[in-house]
C-alpha cells in the first residue's frame, strides 16, 4: 500500500506562509526599526533635551532598552497561549498591540510640553511594543519551520528573518526621506508620520493573519504549562538557547542601531546615516535566505559559527572603513557587516525550533529568544554608546564587546545538537539524523 507523505510539501501554500511569517513581521519590525532610529536621532532632543547629546542619547537608547524587558514576558504569556491553544490567534493579537502603542507614540507630545510625563509615557508604550514583540517572532517563525517541506525548513523559518530584514529597509527607507526635512519641521512632526505610518501597515498584516488556516491540533499537549515541562527536559537546550540570542541580539543591535550614532559622529548627516541603513538592509534580506539555504545543505552550526566569526572579524575593520569616508569603502561596510549578520540570524529560527518537539515548542523558543534579546540586544545600544564614550570616540571598545558577543552564540550554538537531517516529526526527540527521512 503506498502511502503519500504529506511531510514533504507545505501544509499551506508558500505565498501564504511568507505574507504570515515574513511580510507581518515585516510590519512588527518597522515599528521597532523606526523607533530605534528614532531614539537615535530625535528623542535625545524632543524628550531629554537638558542633558548633553551623547548623554542624551545613551538614556534614549536606555528607554529603547526598555521594550526588551517586556518581551520574555510577553515571550512566556503568548507562548503558552500558542502551545496550549492557538498560534494564529496569538499572531493576530501581537499585530494589533504592536501597531496601537506605535500610532500612539506619535501622537505623544514631547517634554517641552508635558515635562517629566513625556518620557514616562514614551516609556510605557515602548514597553507594549515589547511585550507584543515577546509573542511575535515565535509564532512567526513556527509558522515557516511547522509548514516547510523536509530539506527546507531553514529557508522557511528565514522568512522571519526577511520579515526583519524588510521591516528595516521600509522603516530606514522612511526615516531617510524624513531627515530631508528642515530639522524644527522634523522635530515638530515629521517623526511622527513614520509613526503613523506604522500603526497603519500593521492592519495589512493583521488582514493577512486572519485569512490564514487555523493550524492543525498537535496529538500531544503538554501537560500543565509547556514552558514549565520544557525547562524540566530540555534544560541544556534552554540554557543554550538563550545563550544563543543573547549573542546574536547583540551582534544586531550594535550592528543596526548604534552605527546610526557612530555614522554621525563621524560626521555624516542624517540623510546619508539613514541611506546607509536602508542599504545594509537590504543586503540583509538577500542575504538571510541564501544563509538559511546554506544551512539546510550544510548544517546550522556550520553557518552559524563562521557567519558570526567573520562577522566578530571584520568588526574590527568596519570602523575605519567608515571613517575614510571613501563611498565605495563605506558601502561596502555595510553591506559586508549585514550578510554576515544574516548567516546566524537566517539559520536562528529553524535552529532554535528544531531542539524541542511541537507541544512545548512555542513556549521554549518564544522565552529563551526573547530572554537572551532582553539581555543582549535590550543593552547592546546602550553599552555601546557608554563604551564610546568611555574610549573618547575610540570604536575599539565597541569591537572588542562585539567579540565577546560573538564567543558566546558561537560556543552555545556548538553545544546545541546539529538538526539540519532529522525529520520534522522527530525534532526534540532521540532520533538520528539517519533516521531523519526513513518511511
Amino acid at each position: 500500500m503506498n502511502r503519500t507523505d504529506t511531510s514533504t510539501r507545505p501544509k499551506i501554500s508558500t505565498g501564504k506562509i511568507f505574507m504570515v511569517a515574513g511580510f507581518g513581521t515585516a510590519m512588527e519590525f518597522y515599528d521597532f526599526t523606526i523607533y530605534g532610529l528614532a531614539a537615535a536621532l530625535i528623542f535625545p532632543k524632543l524628550f531629554f533635551p537638558d542633558f548633553d547629546p551623547l548623554v542624551g542619547t545613551i538614556i534614549a537608547f536606555a528607554a529603547f532598552g526598555s521594550g526588551f524587558l517586556a518581551r520574555p514576558l510577553g515571550g512566556i504569556v503568548f507562548g503558552h497561549f500558542g502551545d496550549k491553544y492557538s498560534r494564529r490567534t496569538v499572531l493576530i493579537t501581537t499585530l494589533i498591540i504592536m501597531g496601537t502603542s506605535t500610532f500612539l507614540i506619535g501622537c505623544l507630545p514631547g517634554y517641552a510640553t508635558l515635562g517629566v510625563v513625556a518620557p514616562i509615557l514614551l516609556v510605557l508604550l515602548r514597553l507594549l511594543q515589547g511585550f507584543s514583540a515577546g509573542g511575535e517572532w515565535g509564532g512567526a517563525s513556527l509558522t515557516g519551520v511547522e509548514n516547510a517541506p523536509e530539506h527546507k525548513r531553514g529557508l522557511f523559518g528565514s522568512f522571519t528573518s526577511m520579515g526583519i530584514g524588510l521591516g528595516s529597509l521600509v522603516g530606514s527607507g522612511v526615516f531617510a526621506l524624513l531627515t530631508l526635512m528642515p530639522e524644527e519641521q522634523l522635530l515638530a512632526y515629521g517623526w511622527r508620520i513614520a509613526f503613523w505610518i506604522g500603526g497603519a501597515l500593521v492592519l495589512v498584516g493583521v488582514i493577512a493573519r486572519t485569512r490564514m488556516p487555523q493550524e492543525e491540533p498537535s496529538e500531544h499537549k503538554a501537560t500543565g504549562a509547556p514552558l514549565i515541562q520544557a525547562l524540566r527536559k530540555h534544560p541544556k537546550q534552554i540554557l543554550l538557547a538563550i545563550g544563543v540570542a543573547f549573542g546574536y541580539n547583540t551582534l544586531a543591535y550594535i550592528g543596526s542601531i548604534f552605527t546610526v550614532t557612530y555614522a554621525e559622529q563621524r560626521d555624516y548627516s542624517p540623510t546619508v546615516s539613514m541611506v546607509l541603513q536602508v542599504l545594509g538592509a537590504a543586503v540583509f534580506v538577500i542575504a538571510a535566505p541564501l544563509m538559511a539555504s546554506l544551512s539546510d545543505k550544510y548544517g546550522r552550526k556550520r553557518v552559524v559559527g563562521w557567519g558570526t566569526a567573520l562577522y566578530a572579524g571584520f568588526f574590527f575593520l568596519f570602523f575605519p572603513m567608515v571613517d575614510g569616508h571613501v563611498v565605495w569603502m563605506v558601502v561596502l561596510a555595510y553591506a559586508l557587516i549585514n550578510i554576515f549578520m544574516a548567516a546566524p540570524q537566517g539559520c536562528i529560527p529553524a535552529f532554535l525550533s528544531e531542539q524541542f518537539p511541537r507541544e512545548t515548542r512555542m513556549s521554549a523558543i518564544s522565552a529563551t529568544y526573547q530572554t537572551g534579546a532582553a539581555l543582549g540586544g535590550g543593552t547592546a545600544a546602550t553599552v555601546a554608546a557608554a563604551l564610546f564614550a568611555a574610549f573618547g570616540g575610540n570604536p575599539i571598545g565597541v569591537a572588542l564587546y562585539t567579540a565577546l558577543a560573538s564567543l558566546v552564540l558561537i560556543g552555545c550554538a556548538a553545544g546545541l545538537r546539529e538538526t539540519h537531517k532529522v525529520a520534522t516529526r522527530n525534532l526534540g526527540t532521540t532520533a538520528t539524523p539517519q533516521e531523519a527521512f526513513a518511511n
